[in-house]
C-alpha cells in the first residue's frame, strides 16, 4: 500500500505542456481518474462481470493466435489475462503488466491455483510497461487507460515495445452513453480515444472500431 501511495504522488506532478491542473489533472481536455488500488479485486473479480462487460466476447473480439506475445496492461488480478492465455498456446506468452505488486502477487497466485504457466508478471512504472522495444504484437487494455497518471508517456513506451504493424487494443466504457452506469471521469468517448491516441509521437494508426461489447467501446490502432 505505501508503494501504490508513492506512485500515486508521483503521478499528481504535472509534465510541463502536456498535463494541467485546476482542481484536477487534465490531459487534451479530459480529467484523470485516480488509480484503482488492491482494494478494487472484488470489484474487478465480481461474478456479474461477465453478464455486464461480456469479458468472453471481448476476448473472442481479439486477432489471438498460437505463438503471439501479448500485453495486458493493467492486468489487475488477472481475470482477462487467463481468459487469453489459452487462446495463444502453444509457444505464445501474455505479458501481464500492472504498477501495483499486490495486483501481479494476486495475480500470480491465481495463476498458479489453475495451472496456468504461459503468463510473466512484469511491474510497470506509471510512465512505462517496462517491455522491451520490438517484441510485442498485441497489447490490451481495459479500462486502464483513463486511469494512466502520464498518458503520453505511457503510451509513448507502449508504442516503442511494438513489432511493426502490432496491434493496440483500447477497452473504455462509452462516454457518449448516459446509460453506462460508470462516473465520468470512468469513461472515455470515442472522440476522446481517437484524439489521444492520434498524437503524431505514439506513431499509432487508427484501424477500426468494434461495437459489440454492451458497455465500452473495443478501438483498434496499429503501429505505423
Amino acid at each position: 500500500m505505501r508503494r501504490l501511495l508513492v506512485l500515486l504522488l508521483l503521478g499528481s506532478l504535472v509534465s510541463p505542456g502536456l498535463y494541467a491542473r485546476d482542481t484536477s489533472k487534465t490531459y487534451m481536455g479530459r480529467e484523470l481518474a485516480d488509480v484503482m488500488g488492491p482494494g478494487g479485486i472484488d470489484w474487478l473479480e465480481r461474478d456479474s462481470r461477465e453478464s455486464e462487460e461480456k469479458l468472453t466476447a471481448l476476448v473472442g473480439a481479439l486477432p489471438l493466435k498460437p505463438g503471439m506475445q501479448v500485453a495486458d496492461l493493467g492486468a489487475g488480478s488477472g481475470v482477462i489475462t487467463r481468459l487469453m492465455a489459452s487462446r495463444v498456446l502453444p509457444g505464445g506468452m501474455i505479458h501481464a503488466v500492472d504498477i501495483q505488486q499486490e495486483m501481479l502477487d494476486r495475480l500470480t497466485q491465481q495463476n498458479q491455483k489453475m495451472g496456468i504457466k504461459n503468463v510473466k508478471t512484469v511491474l510497470g512504472s506509471i510512465k512505462s510497461p517496462k517491455l522491451p522495444p520490438g517484441t510485442i504484437d498485441l497489447v490490451l487494455m481495459v479500462d486502464v487507460y483513463h486511469e494512466f497518471s502520464h498518458p503520453f508517456e505511457m503510451m509513448k513506451s507502449t508504442s516503442e515495445a511494438l513489432k511493426k504493424g502490432g496491434l493496440v487494443a483500447l477497452v473504455e466504457y462509452r462516454g457518449e452513453d448516459p446509460k453506462v452506469p460508470i462516473k465520468k471521469k470512468h469513461k472515455m468517448t470515442l472522440a476522446q480515444i481517437r484524439k489521444e491516441m492520434g498524437r503524431k509521437e505514439l506513431n499509432l494508426e487508427f484501424v477500426r472500431v468494434d461495437n459489440s461489447l454492451p458497455r465500452q467501446h473495443l478501438v483498434f490502432f496499429k503501429r505505423r
